[in-house]
């Protein structure tokens, strides 16, 4: 991997521009829906703003995750809370990953390029929701049973799987989602990961580390430089 891949146009990189821009820091039934629809690209769009603007609003997407895909919010939410507590850059020790834990293959198959991303992640969430609601005639139960087990699960065992964690996860959601409005908060975007996306972390995570951050891409592109003068053709880093 080179700077430039890292960096892009290291060399005309304005850190203290960067800087000054950078945030400081029961059986339930629900209706059928149709026309299943691909979640949108949230990271093409967050790519192409300016890290000034700093936030995502996630009770605003699952309110429009919501009303895409016919779900109440609320147990949108929950279903976030249990898998994630809304953190969008966990994985599980399964491979799970983002705000509603979708596996990789199921992410691919909802059309999520990023998992990680959050309203990509909320979107495929509701999506699968949705599909497994339909699929078990609205029975709120078994579709969180068919979202934490897999919906085969389900209907090889005539409902809810003996599986522990689906036993308790189940219920868990089910309180989430009765035990009143449920708020899910901001997600600030407040820095870069090695791979120069722009990384996403909780506001209740503490602020990013400017100069830690700094030096970490200064020390890469020394190390090229270094490279470079010494005749290493591959001009790899990392």
């Amino acid at each position: 991997m080179t700077i430039d891949s890292v960096i892009p146009n290291a060399n005309n990189v304005n850190f203290s521009a960067w800087q000054s821009a950078l945030p400081l820091a029961g059986t339930q039934t629900v209706a059928p829906s149709e026309n299943y629809a691909s979640p949108t690209s949230f990271a093409s769009t967050l790519r192409s703003r300016t890290i000034s603007s700093g936030s995502v609003d996630l009770d605003t997407v699952f309110d429009a995750a919501g009303q895409k895909y016919n779900i109440s919010p609320n147990l949108l939410k929950a279903v976030a809370k249990v898998e994630s507590n809304f953190r969008a850059d966990v994985t599980s020790k399964v491979g799970a990953m983002g705000i509603m834990q979708l596996m990789p293959g199921t992410a691919k198959y909802l059309g999520v390029d990023d998992p990680y991303n959050a309203e990509q992640s909320i979107m495929g969430g509701a999506k699968y929701l949705r599909e497994q609601l339909d699929r078990f005639d609205g029975d709120v139960e078994l579709a969180l049973a068919a979202y934490n087990a897999g919906w085969p699960a389900v209907i090889k065992h005539g409902g809810i799987p003996p599986f522990r964690e689906t036993q308790a996860y189940v219920p868990k959601v089910l309180s989430y989602m009765g035990g009143g409005e449920i708020t899910a908060g901001m997600l600030t975007y407040d820095g870069f990961d090695m791979a120069g996306r722009i990384s996403e972390t909780s506001t209740k995570s503490s602020s990013f580390n400017f100069n830690e951050a700094l030096a970490q891409m200064l020390f890469i592109k020394l190390i090229e430089m270094q490279m470079s003068t010494s005749g290493d053709s591959k001009n790899t880093v990392l």
